[in-house]
């Protein structure tokens, strides 16, 4: 079951079909453990255990070890409370789909479970929306009366026309997250088609990363990935409004689009990594909800894995994709 057809409902219908479709697929697939989306240590201090090879020096305990003179580390005790901070793109290109829903739609869907998840502990969730009338801030705050109202706003949050110049970039989106997240470590969610330049946000989610544990959500439509043989076909650039006609009986055409569609997808998806970011890509085609159970098993296995912490900005970051 996925949740197509939302925005055919009114908003309360559409918003209480996603929290029970999330709440009991999850649970289900789940069996309703605590869903740390990226695992890893705390801020506080836990038992200290003696020292093992790949442990990270960072977390040596000097005093424990100078009274037993064996090398000794002291682990972190888990989080549980946390702010969550979501950025999510609703400019013109998230207005496409040709799978099951449009990208926009798994967009929310994303920041849904995201949300829902988190709630049921007690965290604040915020949001910034870059939408084509501008950008929006939401607060972060507990409690399901606001994270639903988080989610209404963005279901209505306007479509931009093709070619509309002036919304903001996923770039200056980053750096108002960084400022309004505060300095408290918590979990930034991005969520986005990535289709801008790299250059224009890829220093905002290097130091986003820097100072939160980072969740990159890729959103894919499988046109962006290759194209049919379908024949004369018109396509249109919904950032600049460019259209342009194409033959896609060309068998050459299909091939060099579908290489230049990689190339782009891996220039992509190195600098999230770069940024220290769990990638999660969802695909318009897809049941989305097992991917994102797929993505949270491992990263619980690599997490389970590792012997220590680790250097860089968060344990779990750097995952690969669903």
């Amino acid at each position: 079951m996925t949740a197509p057809g939302l925005r055919d409902l009114a908003p309360e219908q559409a918003l209480r079909r996603l929290e029970l479709t999330i709440v009991r697929r999850l649970d289900g697939l789940l069996q309703g453990e605590h869903l740390g989306l990226l695992p890893g240590p705390g801020t506080e201090a836990a038992e200290g255990r003696e020292y093992r090879p790949g442990d990270d020096v960072r977390a040596m305990d000097w005093n424990l070890t100078a009274r037993t003179t064996v090398p000794h580390v002291r682990d972190r005790i888990a989080d549980r409370e946390l702010e969550t901070w979501a950025l999510v793109d609703a400019t013109a290109s998230m207005d496409f789909g040709t799978g099951r829903v449009e990208k926009r739609d798994l967009a929310v869907f994303a920041v849904a479970a995201v949300a829902f998840l988190t709630e049921r502990t007690g965290n604040r969730f915020g949001a910034q929306i870059l939408h084509g009338g501008g950008l929006r801030h939401v607060p972060a705050r507990s409690g399901r009366a606001h994270l639903l109202g988080l989610l209404r706003s963005l279901l209505e949050a306007p479509r931009a026309l093709p070619g509309a110049a002036g919304h903001p970039s996923l770039g200056t989106g980053a750096e108002l997250m960084l400022r309004t997240a505060g300095r408290r470590r918590g979990l930034a969610v991005v969520v986005s088609d990535f289709l801008e330049p790299v250059e224009s946000w890829e220093r905002g989610l290097r130091a986003l990363g820097h100072r939160h544990q980072l969740l990159a959500v890729e959103v894919v439509d499988p046109r962006e990935l290759s194209l049919p043989d379908v024949g004369l076909l018109s396509v249109v650039d919904p950032e600049s409004g460019r259209r342009r006609d194409i033959s896609t009986a060309n068998p050459r055409l299909r091939r060099r689009y579908a290489e230049a569609a990689a190339g782009q997808r891996a220039r992509i998806g190195a600098p999230l990594r770069g940024a220290g970011a769990a990638h999660l890509r969802l695909r318009t085609d897809r049941d989305w909800i097992r991917d994102i159970v797929g993505h949270v098993l491992a990263q619980r296995r690599a997490a389970t894995a590792a012997p220590g912490p680790g250097p860089g900005p968060g344990p779990g970051s750097g995952g690969g994709t669903a």
